[in-house]
């Protein structure tokens, strides 16, 4: 009989904190998940789920418009926001109930409350001490928002998905994932919408065509882009919000959303009770085996900081608990991860860019596309598809695709298996494509530029 009351406490139910505790009871193992705030995580209540249920909301503005070239007459447009926000609590409500069933199923128990440490075995949850064997965090990552002047007028993606009402008139400030994400969804909402970044280009480590790319597409949308423009001090007047930019210039806005970037949620944790080593960022450190400098306690996904990626926390979820519970000794492939950033147009990219492939290899080959969707080719609209075909010209071996358009997400996703699985350029242009579409392009592209 063990000496702890389990073999593994997980602390935070998100994506990969749910994945390792279930996996693990599956595996016969006792376990328990602790969480204060919501099943699910950050993706399932603040996320990836709400925010791509935004996209699909905002894009309808286009859609309806395009309509109109396919011959049809839409009469009435109006947009509730309301109903928006009951339908999308609704959906989450009934994902966080799915979660629950998860892992009741599973035979893990479920315990609502912060957990803290309290040493290398012990976790206290409600005031409770319980003991186990392994200690899991994962916790993931909060919204970071700068210590400046009027901070306290500032809203994150966080309390985006839950405004009362829409303004008129917001300022997004960053330049990543979230922030492009989010100037889409504002505009395509009817909200007049500015994004600031202080950098040259937004999407830094994305593609530099692509980057371009979008910037022209959210451009010609009418989503006004200031680069190199940082806000100094914000202050409200009349109900409204006036951002003071470090060059003096100002601009009024109903809200003022931050995208800068996320901390892992490192604190409050009782972390320091048994001295676990943090990077300078603060997030825990681990080893390859997901192991912290206590050798009873582990770290999986956004809390660790390496690649902040759902998908990526499932699948270290799923190998830790294999290889605690299986006696499978299996590691996460962390090359060629497909993703998607859900901007409008939507990007999607697998393997590398372009300027990490010509500092990798000594030879490559470029192949580009660029065209108009034929969704929109009986509208005025002049958003193009752009693709993109990296090759090492040495091995043949196709080493990065990046697509700027519709259903990029969609398309990438088989994409990244070809190259997962040693696609050449050979391979791509052997393969017949489906006619008519727009992923057809990318085994038609025989040219390099």
């Amino acid at each position: 009989m063990s000496q702890y009351q389990f073999d593994l406490f997980v602390i935070g139910a998100g994506s990969g904190g749910v994945r390792a505790a279930r996996m693990s009871a599956g595996l016969g193992a006792r376990v328990a998940i602790a969480e204060d705030r919501y099943l699910g995580g950050t993706c399932v209540n603040v996320g990836c789920v709400p925010k791509k249920l935004f996209v699909y909301a905002s894009h309808y503005s286009e859609d309806f418009e395009n309509a109109k070239s396919f011959g049809w007459n839409i009469a009435n447009t109006d947009f509730d926001w309301s109903t928006l926000i009951k339908n999308k609590d609704t959906e989450i409500k009934r994902l966080n109930g799915v979660y629950k069933k998860i892992l009741d199923n599973s035979g893990a128990e479920t315990i609502r409350g912060r957990a803290k440490i309290v040493n290398e075995h012990t976790v206290e949850v409600n005031g409770e001490h319980i003991t186990a064997e392994r200690i899991l965090i994962a916790t993931g990552g909060w919204p970071s928002v700068p210590d400046i002047p009027g901070k306290e007028h500032i809203i994150s993606s966080n309390e985006a998905f839950f405004l009362d009402s829409l303004p008129e008139k917001i300022i997004i400030v960053g330049g990543g994932y979230i922030a492009v994400e989010f100037a889409g969804i504002f505009h395509g909402l009817g909200v007049e919408t500015t994004l600031l970044y202080r950098g040259s280009l937004f999407l830094r480590g994305f593609d530099q065509d692509v980057r371009e790319a979008l910037a022209d597409e959210m451009k010609k949308k009418g989503i006004n882009i200031k680069f190199e423009s940082n806000i100094a001090e914000i202050e409200k007047k009349d109900n409204q919000l006036i951002a003071t930019l470090e060059n003096g210039e100002q601009l009024e806005a109903g809200q003022i959303m931050y995208a800068t970037g996320r901390k892992p949620m490192t604190e409050n944790l009782g972390l320091e009770r048994v001295s676990i080593e943090l990077d300078k960022d603060n997030a825990i450190k681990v080893n390859d085996e997901y192991q912290t400098n206590v050798p009873s306690i582990f770290a999986i996904g956004d809390v660790t900081n390496r690649v902040n990626l759902t998908p990526v926390a499932l699948a270290e979820g799923m190998v830790l608990a294999k290889r605690f519970f299986a006696n499978e000794d299996k590691d996460v492939d962390y090359s060629n991860i497909p993703t998607c950033v859900f901007s409008q147009p939507n990007i999607g990219t697998v393997g590398l860019t372009e300027k990490e492939a010509r500092e990798k290899y000594d030879e490559i080959e470029i192949y580009k596309s660029s065209f108009k969707p034929m969704k929109l080719s009986l509208s005025d609209s002049d958003e193009k598809t752009f693709m993109k075909i990296i090759v090492e010209k040495k091995s043949d071996l196709v080493i990065g695709v990046h697509m700027l358009g519709p259903d990029a997400g969609e398309i990438i996703q088989g994409i990244g298996i070809a190259i997962k699985a040693g696609a050449t350029k050979k391979v791509f242009d052997s393969t017949i494509g489906i006619h008519p579409t727009a992923a057809e392009e990318f085994v038609t592209m025989r040219d390099p530029v």
